[in-house]
């Protein structure tokens, strides 16, 4: 079969890989869907000699690309119990592995795992650009019937990482939350907390992105080169700032944004990958009682739970993406989605 690598500096290639076979304890997919996440931006931008994998430990092997896998289930190796898995099973991956025993594996968490090197499927270890992905069968998440392939590859990372973000704020229909980015992670969490009942601020630098978040239920949308965004949440909240605010821009002047737009007594979430901020901790936290998380995508428990709330309040996340494309037009979509004004894209395979 043949996988999407990328091999640096904004280069990528479809290498040829052996059909994987499953062995004790995994299963194989057939890939359906393999969504385009803003972080895959970090492995095609990296440099050809390596760099950073987020933290993770790197494989200095060519890894297949793609951490919003979904599909069927197309095999199963030995030990795998009918209740794990079946062929022809529908399915998402909570795409991470552990040590499988620890309190954090055992709970969901296997990307907190703090006693062996962590697995990510798609960052540094094969992902689900390619016809067929081996996992350990106790990564599977069942696919609803009522959901399509495509938006349990959402869910799989970026709609899931807004639902993990908006629980971790224990968001209500009585908070006004200012979402900063409306990229597809952002552009999810618009949709996820105006069908929590809240009232939603957008705020992007592109102009194509605020339509789409108008269209997905913004009450109000800012774009910061346009507008002081402290000043305009504040305005738009009687002075006040909003109760929440969440950053998925991951830029340092996204976050301080978000930290001085909150309210007093009001909570902060990071949820943007990479870079620094400076915060001044008198004036932004400690006199306004701030509260301040950071929210890494969400469990396998959590996962399905985003599911079943996207399909029972019909939440169109299939909307979220713009393009769709096969395996072969990889470079082309890649160039696209690097240019981040376009929404979310995925391969069909």
């Amino acid at each position: 079969m043949r996988g999407v690598v990328f091999t640096g500096e904004r280069e990528l290639e479809l290498m040829e890989f052996p059909d994987p076979t499953p062995g004790p304890g995994e299963v194989v997919l057939e890939m359906k869907a393999s969504g385009m996440c803003g972080s895959d931006l970090h492995q095609y931008r990296r440099s050809r000699s390596g760099g950073s994998s987020g933290g993770l430990p790197v494989n200095p092997d060519p890894v297949i690309a793609g951490h919003e896998p979904c599909g069927i289930v197309a095999a199963v190796g030995p030990g795998v119990g009918e209740a794990q898995a079946t062929p022809g099973q529908r399915v998402m991956v909570h795409h991470y592995k552990g040590c499988t025993v620890c309190g954090h594996c055992r709970s969901g968490w296997s990307q907190l795992c703090q006693e062996e090197p962590v697995k990510v499927y798609g960052n540094n270890a094969h992902g689900g650009h390619a016809p067929y992905l081996k996992v350990p069968a106790f990564t599977l998440v069942p696919l609803l019937d009522e959901l399509s392939f495509v938006t349990g590859a959402a869910i799989s990372c970026g709609t899931g990482t807004a639902y993990g973000a908006l629980r971790r704020l224990k968001l209500s229909g009585n908070d006004t939350i200012a979402i900063f980015g409306q990229g597809p992670v952002g552009l999810s969490a618009t949709q996820l907390a105006k069908a929590m009942g809240a009232r939603v601020i957008a705020l992007d630098i592109g102009e194509e992105r605020l339509a789409r978040a108008r269209a997905f239920g913004a009450d109000e949308t800012v774009n910061p080169r346009s507008n002081d965004p402290v000043g305009a949440i504040k305005d738009l909240t009687h002075g006040y700032g909003a109760e929440t605010t969440l950053d998925t821009s991951g830029t340092p002047e996204g976050r301080i944004a978000a930290v001085r737009a909150a309210k007093v007594w009001g909570t902060t979430c990071f949820v943007g990958e990479r870079n620094n901020v400076t915060i001044d901790v008198s004036p932004d936290m400690l006199r306004k009682q701030l509260t301040i998380v950071a929210s890494w995508t969400f469990s396998s428990i959590g996962q399905a739970e985003c599911a079943r709330f996207v399909s029972d309040r019909g939440i169109d996340v299939e909307g979220l993406f713009t393009e769709s494309w096969r395996l072969d037009q990889a470079e082309e979509a890649y160039k696209l989605f690097d240019t981040q004004t376009t929404g979310k894209g995925v391969f069909l395979i």
